[in-house]
């Protein structure tokens, strides 16, 4: 009977190395399952100049069916310029839905159908009065993705030479140049509150630290 038991301990641990391997094989299948909603109707409750709100009804994975309201947006762009002097170019604007100022990097609309480069390099100029000789991705921001469709993009702009500023008709806006060190730890105090301003000097400050490693 001993050794019937020994035996029986000896499968039961040669067993478990395979039992887990399986047991990752079927998390990693599950991992790689894709969650889907299938619209099966949609409805406009709003169109104005800058969004549209729609109304959707979709169907959820277990074959029920439920609601989305849904913020339909084109989309903008951001831009961190830095100058010579390593100073990023800041905005300072009233944000109505906010009813106070708020300090932002440099950004704007996408126009339907726009190349979020051009818009970039059109904003740049707008907003802060000078155009760059690089322009560089730093990648896309998706802001509010449980009811709007908006995609941010993010652009690193240097090489700055000043032009003249244009600001649309009803924009008011005080271009600031904050040592780079400085707006990072405005970020990281809480000064600066917008959320793709916050990404996109980090991004810049990632990209900076990942570079002094590698050298």
């Amino acid at each position: 009977m001993k050794h019937n038991k020994i035996i029986r301990i000896i499968l039961l641990r040669s067993h478990r190395p395979k039992t887990r391997s399986v047991a990752s094989v079927l998390q990693g299948v599950i991992l790689k399952m894709a969650h889907i909603e299938k619209m099966v109707d949609t409805q406009t409750l709003f169109k104005g100049r800058i969004i549209e709100v729609k109304k959707d009804k979709v169907q959820l994975e277990n074959g029920k069916e439920t609601s989305r309201e849904v913020v339909v947006h084109h989309g903008g762009v951001c831009v961190a310029a830095l100058d010579e002097q390593d100073r990023i170019l800041l905005v300072k604007q009233f944000r109505y839905p906010y009813q106070k100022e708020i300090i932002e990097l440099p950004a704007g609309k996408i126009e339907q159908g726009e190349d979020p480069k051009k818009c970039g390099i059109r904003e740049l100029e707008e907003e802060c009065g000078c155009v760059a000789q690089t322009f560089e991705k730093l990648g896309e921001l998706y802001p509010t993705p449980a009811y709007c469709t908006e995609i941010i993009h993010i652009y690193a702009a240097t090489g700055l030479q000043d032009t003249k500023q244009h600001l649309d008709e009803g924009e008011f806006l005080t271009v600031l140049r904050v040592p780079f060190s400085q707006a990072v730890q405005m970020v990281l105090s809480g000064e600066i509150q917008d959320a793709k301003t916050q990404i996109g000097i980090l991004k810049l400050y990632a990209q900076r630290m990942t570079q002094k490693k590698e050298d």
